[in-house]
């Protein structure tokens, strides 16, 4: 056992034999554990938490001997977010901007450059004011060659170890969460750049980006008939190296510039010859940048999942590359670096380099200077005094906190020793609040005894597990200074819980006995009117009730001050766990009726012995008391008979209803509209909603409550008006009316109550033989009510979400498709209400479900049929899939390029090879939404899928970048 559960029992061992009437002070201490053993520090390792005089082990031992004075603090010491001497300065990374702060390191050193933009013209002339910079305002660049001086004046001169990039990367509008493309980061941003500059009048400034960062190549065509040597001049930026089958960067490079051969149907058109002949082209360098940027293409596309891939193969590269051996045009001077690199030495090898930067060497002396203009510098100084400011402020603070350190070390060193209670007065004090006390890194709160108290308000003997005994001068002193309360002294020993726990106890303890004395007793006969009545669920689980009920007893601290060990409960789970509690069922009220009175069924109650029911009460005392005398509900009676009357009632409406209309019942021999039969010139319209609601009543009459008015006004607008044509009723809307025999009609009209007369009249037109035949509804349709209606209806169909829609894939244009069955089949054997009723809970039709039993029936009005059209229409509409489809979860907001990915991700082909159609119509607008394409529920989408040009080879070492890539779209990078 448990040390905890040992000195529990032993608290309340005096318990058993001691009656609650005989508690005394002693046995309120004993179960209060005053009597137990401080224990020692050294011999005591961790704090005994059933053992509220132990001290050790509660955050002691950190404030105990010497202490080093950074823990009093966790402030970093600000030095070090200072630049150290000789060393670049670094930029934050703001979440996914690595990318952006590599090229902008690229981009300082480059010496050129930097000292291209700094001669750059400045609206900081508008900042500045008489001698100086504005105190109060902040400098907010305007222009994107701002951000760059700022920030390279800042990567030059300033004294933080990194600065801030956050406003040069908001001025171009990235998203600093999303993980971009570095090499088309920058060939857009080098683009921006040129075309910012080209407006300066400094062709110094000017001409930059294609000074530092331009070549020339020319695409060379040779043909093998005449020689005849032809050139396309072009300029370059960077260099695309494909990567893919090589591991050295000059390999890369020889692919890129090797010879192609132009033969067969690619032949090239010899302007000398004046036909087509066999040619080679090439690609030949005729100039080199003094910045040479190399791009490797790590991603590829992948035509079969219609995503980016990364090649993660290794290339080895050198320090020094010579691009002499590539370059054939010898216009320039010779400054390239022509010795070879030692072996071994300054080549790297990476899997992951997507881009090289190699500098031309010169035999000359670089310029390894760039004075910082002097407002630029202005602005950087005013940031170094801001850093200068804050290094101070977190040196005090750091100060500040090392000296209140020192004084809560000298408190607890003295009070520590004083906390022992020893035989002096004492007070308790939550373990919590002292654990708190001793912890360095929180302020100290006031003390807070509220969560240990009982419903008496005093101290629960079952809380002195997480309460400590201190002696009565250091509760001064923490109060003194701390405040809180309330104070629980000796007078805080609560003798009516004590007594209570002593009472339950006893009763534990003689649990199992009284359980075996009452089952013999159940077994005698009980004679006479001395017995009682009990539920037999009540009995089958009484030990277990009175078992959990003395718990909730003992453990009363579970619900003093809403809190349950220790932690605090939420109101709502208060409310539901109380909620619970009332719907669970006590002691024999498993035999109480509705009204409170003993229940009429005898097969849930049994009568026991007036001895077993005296037992039975000393554990349930507010138990329900029946004895055998007692007369059932007279309430439930009365309601019995009624039950079994209107059952009987029900059975016989059903039964005369189902004679008198035999035909509508059974759905046989039923009029058509568009086969108008000729026996009669006048057919009457109800509801089908009544037809299908009167049947489920009549095949099941005691659990269904009977039909009694027809309800058509459904079927008008609100003028009165029908909402449906001649026409429409012989096609999409006979599913919403039923046709009735003139014969019938005046059944229901007997059997019903009828609000609105609705039939359809055939008259003969004109004296011409034969005559024309017209068909008029009495009441008129309304035809403003019927556009409205068709409106709604045409809505509905295109402000969808989460609706389904199918895509079939279409092969050498045929599209196969098996026959399908009708979704409904009103004529078959088995109606549809049957096999909804067949299904298991919670897999009815989605789309109509009409609650049956005894709840109170829903009137039918207009609002009610619209809604219940609405359902008979997707119904109706509803399609089967077939081999071949797939369904798909779509909305009519979304658009068509996020279907096409959607189809993607189902059917394996990319969006590019995706031709999509609908009722012959091509689906070619991404952009436009579905609801606008005419994409409604249920619809059926053809696909046919382009064949791809070319098979990509399976790669090694592939990662699969998964989502679709925007790019930069919407960003500044774009809007020039």
């Amino acid at each position: 056992m448990a040390p905890r559960l040992q000195l529990e029992k032993a608290a309340w061992r005096w318990a058993e034999t001691v009656r609650p009437e005989e508690v005394s002070q002693e046995h309120i201490e004993t179960a209060y554990r005053i009597w137990l053993e401080p224990c020692i520090r050294g011999v005591c390792r961790r704090n005994c938490k059933g053992n509220p005089n132990c001290l050790v082990g509660i955050g002691e031992h950190i404030w105990l001997g010497e202490i080093d004075e950074n823990s009093f603090h966790n402030i970093d010491d600000p030095n070090c977010e200072r630049r150290k001497k000789n060393s670049f300065v670094g930029l934050t990374n703001l979440g996914a901007t690595c990318y952006v702060n590599t090229f902008l390191q690229v981009w300082f050193l480059n010496l050129e450059l930097r000292q291209a933009l700094y001669l750059c013209p400045s609206t900081c002339s508008d900042y500045m004011m008489g001698d100086g910079i504005q105190e109060e305002k902040d400098y907010e660049p305007q222009t994107i060659c701002e951000h760059l001086q700022y920030l390279f004046a800042l990567l030059q001169n300033s004294n933080r170890r990194y600065i801030d990039p956050s406003g040069f990367v908001k001025a171009l509008g990235l998203d600093t969460g999303q993980q971009q493309d570095a090499q088309e980061f920058s060939k857009l941003f080098m683009s921006l750049l040129e075309d910012t500059l080209s407006k300066q009048k400094n062709p110094d400034v000017r001409n930059i980006v294609q000074q530092q960062f331009c070549g020339e190549y020319a695409y060379v065509t040779v043909c093998n008939q005449c020689g005849r040597e032809s050139k396309l001049l072009s300029k370059f930026y960077e260099l695309e190296l494909n990567i893919q089958g090589h591991k050295q960067l000059t390999d890369c490079i020889s692919e890129f510039l090797k010879e192609e051969k132009l033969e067969g149907d690619n032949r090239y058109f010899c302007e000398n010859c004046q036909s087509k002949q066999n040619a080679t082209r090439k690609i030949r360098l005729l100039s080199l940048p003094c910045t040479l940027n190399l791009q490797l293409m790590r991603f590829v596309f992948d035509r079969q999942t219609g995503h980016k891939k990364k090649l993660n193969t290794y290339i080895g590269f050198s320090e020094i590359l010579d691009m002499e051996p590539y370059v054939e045009h010898k216009a320039e001077p010779s400054k390239s670096q022509t010795r070879k690199p030692k072996c071994g030495k300054g080549t790297h090898c990476s899997r992951n380099a997507y881009m090289l930067v190699y500098r031309l060497q010169t035999q000359e002396k670089p310029n390894t200077t760039v004075q910082v203009p002097a407002f630029l510098q202005e602005l950087v100084d005013r940031d170094n005094s801001k850093f200068e400011e804050w290094c101070i402020e977190m040196a005090e603070m750091r100060k500040q906190s090392v000296d209140k350190g020192k004084a809560k070390h000298e408190e607890v060193k003295e009070l520590y020793q004083r906390l022992p209670a020893g035989a002096e007065p004492y007070e308790f004090v939550s373990l919590e609040w002292l654990q708190k006390w001793l912890d360095e890194s929180t302020p100290t709160k006031p003390i807070d005894n509220h969560a240990c108290l009982c419903s008496h308000d005093k101290l629960h003997p079952d809380k002195i597990s997480i309460m400590k005994r201190i002696s009565e001068y250091a509760a001064d002193i923490f109060y003194s200074r701390y405040g809180g309360g309330p104070r629980l002294t000796v007078k805080a020993l609560c003798k009516e819980c004590v007594v209570e726990r002593c009472r339950v106890l006893r009763l534990k303890s003689q649990l199992n006995e009284d359980y075996k004395t009452v089952n013999n007793l159940l077994k005698a006969t009980v004679k006479g009117n001395d017995g009682f009545w009990v539920g037999k669920s009540s009995l089958r689980s009484w030990r277990q009730l009175a078992l959990e009920q003395l718990d909730e007893q003992d453990g009363d601290v579970d619900q003093s001050n809403g809190k349950m060990n220790g932690n605090t409960l939420s109101k709502d789970e208060s409310k539901e766990e109380r909620k619970e509690e009332e719907e669970e069922l006590n002691f024999n009220e498993d035999i109480l009726c509705p009204h409170g009175e003993l229940c009429i069924s005898e097969n849930e109650r049994r009568l026991v012995s007036k001895e077993a029911w005296s037992k039975l009460q000393q554990y349930f005392p507010k138990a329900p008391e029946f004895p055998s005398y007692r007369e059932c509900c007279s309430q439930c009676k009365i309601l019995e008979r009624e039950g079994e009357e209107n059952e009987a009632l029900h059975k016989m409406i059903a039964n005369e209803q189902k004679t008198s209309l035999p035909n509508l019942f059974q759905d046989k021999n039923r009029p058509c509209l568009s086969n108008w039969p000729e026996e009669t010139d006048v057919l009457y319209i109800v509801s089908q909603f009544f037809v299908e609601e009167w049947r489920k009543f009549v095949r099941k009459p005691t659990r269904c409550s009977p039909v009694s008015s027809v309800g058509n006004s459904a079927l008008l607008c609100p003028h009165g008006g029908l909402m449906f044509t001649f026409a429409s009723m012989t096609k999409e809307d006979s599913k919403l009316i039923a046709l009735i025999w003139p014969s019938e009609w005046q059944m229901i009209q007997k059997l019903f109550v009828v609000d609105h007369v609705i039939k359809i009249v055939r008259t003969e037109v004109g004296d011409v033989n034969p005559s024309e035949t017209q068909y008029i509804s009495e009441p008129k349709l309304c035809p403003e009510c019927r556009e409205g209606l068709l409106c709604q209806q045409q809505r509905d169909l295109r402000e969808y979400t989460q609706a389904t829609i199918y895509v079939h894939k279409v092969v050498d244009n045929k599209k196969v498709m098996k026959d399908s069955a009708p979704e409904l089949n009103v004529s078959s054997s088995e109606t549809e209400e049957d096999k909804e009723e067949a299904k298991p809970d919670g897999e009815k039709d989605p789309d109509f479900n009409q609650s049956n039993g005894g709840t109170k029936r829903q009137k039918i009005t207009h609002q009610n049929y619209i809604a219940y059209q609405k359902q008979v229409i997707r119904r109706s509409m509803r399609h089967r899939k077939v081999r071949g489809e797939k369904a798909l979860l779509v909305s009519a907001n979304q658009t068509l390029k996020e279907l096409k990915i959607q189809i993607m991700h189902a059917f394996s082909v990319a969006p590019f090879d995706q031709n999509l159609s609908i009722d012959g119509k091509i689906l070619s607008d991404d952009c436009a939404t579905l609801g606008t394409l005419g994409v409604i529920p249920e619809s059926v989408i053809l696909l046919k899928a382009d064949e791809p040009i070319a098979d990509y080879a399976a790669m090694d070492d592939v990662m699969q970048v998964c989502m679709p890539e925007e790019g930069f779209k919407g960003t500044g990078l774009l809007g020039h």
